[in-house]
Protein backbone atom coordinates (compact mmCIF):
# COMPACT_ATOMS: atom_id res chain seq x y z
CA UNK A 1 0.00 0.00 0.00
CA UNK A 2 1.04 3.73 -0.45
CA UNK A 3 2.09 5.19 2.94
CA UNK A 4 -1.09 7.53 2.77
CA UNK A 5 -3.40 4.68 2.57
CA UNK A 6 -0.95 2.16 4.81
CA UNK A 7 -1.20 4.57 7.94
CA UNK A 8 -5.08 4.47 7.36
CA UNK A 9 -5.79 0.85 6.97
CA UNK A 10 -3.02 0.13 9.90
CA UNK A 11 -0.27 -1.41 7.75
CA UNK A 12 3.29 -0.23 6.52
CA UNK A 13 4.04 0.75 2.33
CA UNK A 14 6.19 -1.52 0.97
CA UNK A 15 8.39 -0.54 -2.07
CA UNK A 16 9.98 -3.13 -3.96
CA UNK A 17 12.83 -4.11 -6.71
CA UNK A 18 13.05 -7.17 -8.65
CA UNK A 19 16.54 -8.06 -10.34
CA UNK A 20 16.05 -10.95 -12.31
CA UNK A 21 18.58 -14.05 -11.95
CA UNK A 22 17.42 -16.40 -14.35
CA UNK A 23 14.50 -17.02 -16.05
CA UNK A 24 12.92 -19.84 -18.43
CA UNK A 25 11.08 -19.72 -21.48
CA UNK A 26 8.37 -18.04 -21.30
CA UNK A 27 8.95 -16.73 -18.01
CA UNK A 28 6.83 -13.37 -17.57
CA UNK A 29 5.36 -11.26 -14.30
CA UNK A 30 2.73 -9.42 -13.98
CA UNK A 31 3.27 -5.76 -13.05
CA UNK A 32 0.80 -2.36 -12.77
CA UNK A 33 -2.43 -2.62 -14.73
CA UNK A 34 -3.77 -3.13 -18.46
CA UNK A 35 -4.26 -0.51 -20.69
CA UNK A 36 -8.32 0.10 -20.21
CA UNK A 37 -8.54 -1.16 -16.58
CA UNK A 38 -9.76 0.92 -13.51
CA UNK A 39 -11.09 0.16 -10.45
CA UNK A 40 -15.12 -0.61 -11.69
CA UNK A 41 -13.32 -3.11 -14.68
CA UNK A 42 -10.81 -4.59 -11.99
CA UNK A 43 -14.24 -5.19 -9.13
CA UNK A 44 -15.97 -6.84 -11.89
CA UNK A 45 -13.17 -8.92 -12.92
CA UNK A 46 -12.86 -10.08 -9.44
CA UNK A 47 -16.36 -11.02 -8.55
CA UNK A 48 -15.94 -13.22 -11.85
CA UNK A 49 -12.32 -15.26 -10.69
CA UNK A 50 -11.35 -13.35 -13.92
CA UNK A 51 -9.00 -10.65 -12.25
CA UNK A 52 -5.64 -11.66 -13.69
CA UNK A 53 -6.76 -10.30 -17.03
CA UNK A 54 -6.48 -7.14 -15.55
CA UNK A 55 -3.35 -7.45 -14.93
CA UNK A 56 -0.15 -6.33 -17.35
CA UNK A 57 2.27 -9.34 -18.03
CA UNK A 58 5.78 -8.81 -19.37
CA UNK A 59 8.19 -11.36 -20.37
CA UNK A 60 11.13 -11.25 -18.33
CA UNK A 61 14.86 -12.19 -19.07
CA UNK A 62 18.11 -12.33 -16.83
CA UNK A 63 19.70 -9.13 -15.60
CA UNK A 64 16.31 -7.23 -16.59
CA UNK A 65 14.30 -4.90 -13.43
CA UNK A 66 11.17 -4.27 -12.23
CA UNK A 67 10.80 -0.75 -10.38
CA UNK A 68 7.27 -1.99 -7.55
CA UNK A 69 6.50 1.72 -6.12
CA UNK A 70 3.72 1.49 -3.20
CA UNK A 71 0.79 0.55 -5.01
CA UNK A 72 1.25 -1.22 -8.17
CA UNK A 73 -0.19 -4.42 -8.59
CA UNK A 74 2.20 -7.26 -8.77
CA UNK A 75 2.77 -10.76 -9.42
CA UNK A 76 5.76 -13.25 -10.18
CA UNK A 77 4.99 -15.55 -12.77
CA UNK A 78 6.18 -19.48 -12.74
CA UNK A 79 10.27 -19.63 -14.06
CA UNK A 80 11.74 -16.64 -12.48
CA UNK A 81 14.49 -16.13 -10.17
CA UNK A 82 14.52 -13.25 -8.69
CA UNK A 83 16.88 -10.81 -6.42
CA UNK A 84 13.56 -8.69 -4.34
CA UNK A 85 14.96 -5.44 -2.83
CA UNK A 86 12.02 -3.84 -0.28
CA UNK A 87 11.21 -1.18 2.32
CA UNK A 88 11.48 -2.34 5.76
CA UNK A 89 7.54 -3.35 5.34
CA UNK A 90 5.75 -6.59 6.59
CA UNK A 91 2.81 -5.63 5.16
CA UNK A 92 0.78 -7.22 1.93
CA UNK A 93 -2.44 -6.89 0.79
CA UNK A 94 -3.47 -9.91 -1.61
CA UNK A 95 -6.15 -9.31 -3.83
CA UNK A 96 -5.65 -12.83 -5.65
CA UNK A 97 -3.41 -15.98 -4.92
CA UNK A 98 -4.27 -18.14 -8.36
CA UNK A 99 -6.53 -20.54 -6.51
CA UNK A 100 -3.97 -22.48 -4.75
CA UNK A 101 -3.92 -24.12 -1.54
CA UNK A 102 -1.48 -25.85 0.59
CA UNK A 103 -0.60 -29.81 1.46
CA UNK A 104 -3.73 -29.29 3.97
CA UNK A 105 -6.09 -27.61 1.37
CA UNK A 106 -6.13 -24.04 3.14
CA UNK A 107 -5.80 -21.54 0.57
CA UNK A 108 -3.94 -18.24 2.02
CA UNK A 109 -5.58 -15.30 3.47
CA UNK A 110 -7.04 -12.15 0.85
CA UNK A 111 -7.09 -8.78 1.39
CA UNK A 112 -9.73 -7.87 -1.17
CA UNK A 113 -11.04 -4.66 0.66
CA UNK A 114 -7.45 -3.17 1.76
CA UNK A 115 -6.10 -3.94 -1.88
CA UNK A 116 -9.13 -2.25 -3.64
CA UNK A 117 -8.22 0.75 -1.58
CA UNK A 118 -4.47 0.86 -2.14
CA UNK A 119 -3.82 -0.02 -5.62
CA UNK A 120 -2.80 2.81 -8.11
CA UNK A 121 -5.54 3.26 -10.81
CA UNK A 122 -3.69 4.88 -13.15
CA UNK A 123 -0.75 2.43 -13.21
CA UNK A 124 -1.29 1.03 -16.53
CA UNK A 125 1.45 -0.41 -18.49
CA UNK A 126 4.78 -0.01 -16.62
CA UNK A 127 7.48 -1.07 -18.31
CA UNK A 128 11.14 -2.07 -17.05
CA UNK A 129 13.89 -0.48 -15.10
CA UNK A 130 15.93 1.97 -17.65
CA UNK A 131 19.35 1.50 -16.32
CA UNK A 132 22.38 4.36 -16.46
CA UNK A 133 25.20 2.56 -16.43
CA UNK A 134 26.09 0.85 -13.51
CA UNK A 135 22.51 2.59 -11.74
CA UNK A 136 20.06 0.53 -11.32
CA UNK A 137 17.37 2.95 -9.49
CA UNK A 138 17.43 5.25 -6.89
CA UNK A 139 14.33 6.23 -4.92
CA UNK A 140 13.33 7.56 -1.79
CA UNK A 141 14.12 4.05 0.08
CA UNK A 142 16.84 2.02 -1.70
CA UNK A 143 20.02 2.63 -4.04
CA UNK A 144 20.73 0.44 -6.46
CA UNK A 145 23.80 -0.64 -8.40
CA UNK A 146 25.00 -3.32 -10.95
CA UNK A 147 28.98 -3.89 -11.66
CA UNK A 148 30.21 -5.96 -14.19
CA UNK A 149 33.79 -7.19 -12.87
CA UNK A 150 35.99 -9.33 -15.36
CA UNK A 151 38.64 -11.84 -14.48
CA UNK A 152 41.86 -10.23 -12.68
CA UNK A 153 39.83 -6.55 -12.39
CA UNK A 154 39.92 -5.08 -9.02
CA UNK A 155 36.91 -3.54 -7.81
CA UNK A 156 37.20 -1.20 -4.57
CA UNK A 157 33.78 -0.88 -2.36
CA UNK A 158 34.31 2.13 -1.07
CA UNK A 159 32.72 2.67 2.99
CA UNK A 160 30.13 5.58 3.26
CA UNK A 161 29.29 6.13 7.11
CA UNK A 162 25.58 6.96 5.49
CA UNK A 163 24.65 3.51 4.88
CA UNK A 164 25.54 -0.22 4.90
CA UNK A 165 26.52 -1.72 1.75
CA UNK A 166 24.96 -5.49 0.90
CA UNK A 167 26.31 -6.97 -2.15
CA UNK A 168 24.81 -10.22 -4.06
CA UNK A 169 26.99 -12.35 -6.60
CA UNK A 170 24.21 -12.35 -9.43
CA UNK A 171 26.60 -14.34 -11.42
CA UNK A 172 30.37 -15.58 -11.93
CA UNK A 173 33.05 -15.15 -9.09
CA UNK A 174 35.14 -12.53 -7.12
CA UNK A 175 37.84 -13.41 -4.42
CA UNK A 176 37.72 -11.10 -1.67
CA UNK A 177 41.53 -9.90 -1.06
CA UNK A 178 41.72 -9.47 2.55
CA UNK A 179 40.34 -12.87 3.52
CA UNK A 180 41.22 -14.63 0.52
CA UNK A 181 37.57 -15.74 0.40
CA UNK A 182 36.00 -16.26 -2.82
CA UNK A 183 32.21 -15.25 -3.55
CA UNK A 184 30.93 -17.53 -6.26
CA UNK A 185 27.07 -16.78 -7.65
CA UNK A 186 24.45 -16.21 -4.89
CA UNK A 187 26.69 -14.98 -2.21
CA UNK A 188 25.71 -12.53 -0.55
CA UNK A 189 27.65 -10.11 2.01
CA UNK A 190 26.83 -7.31 4.48
CA UNK A 191 29.36 -4.97 4.90
CA UNK A 192 28.89 -2.22 7.47
CA UNK A 193 28.87 1.44 7.00
CA UNK A 194 32.09 1.60 9.36
CA UNK A 195 33.79 -1.13 7.49
CA UNK A 196 36.95 -0.60 5.54
CA UNK A 197 37.31 -1.10 1.87
CA UNK A 198 36.81 -4.10 0.56
CA UNK A 199 38.72 -4.96 -2.80
CA UNK A 200 37.33 -7.84 -4.90
CA UNK A 201 39.37 -9.08 -7.67
CA UNK A 202 37.45 -11.26 -10.55
CA UNK A 203 37.56 -14.84 -11.07
CA UNK A 204 35.44 -14.94 -13.65
CA UNK A 205 33.54 -12.62 -15.43
CA UNK A 206 30.85 -10.58 -13.00
CA UNK A 207 27.89 -9.64 -11.99
CA UNK A 208 26.94 -7.30 -8.81
CA UNK A 209 24.62 -5.91 -7.36
CA UNK A 210 24.83 -3.84 -4.16
CA UNK A 211 22.33 -2.10 -2.34
CA UNK A 212 22.32 0.62 -0.17
CA UNK A 213 20.55 3.45 1.40
CA UNK A 214 20.05 6.98 -0.85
Amino acid sequence: PPAEKAKALGGDPKTEMWFFLETQKGAEIYAGLKKGVGKKEFESALAEGKVADCFHRLPTEPGAAMFLPSGRVHAIGAGNVILEIQQNSDTTYRVYDWDRKDDAGKARALHAKEALESIQWEDHEPAFVQPRGERLLVCDHFKITRWWVAPGEVREVVPDVRSFRYLFVADGKVKEEASGEEWTKGAARLITADHGSVLLHGVEDSTLVQVEFP
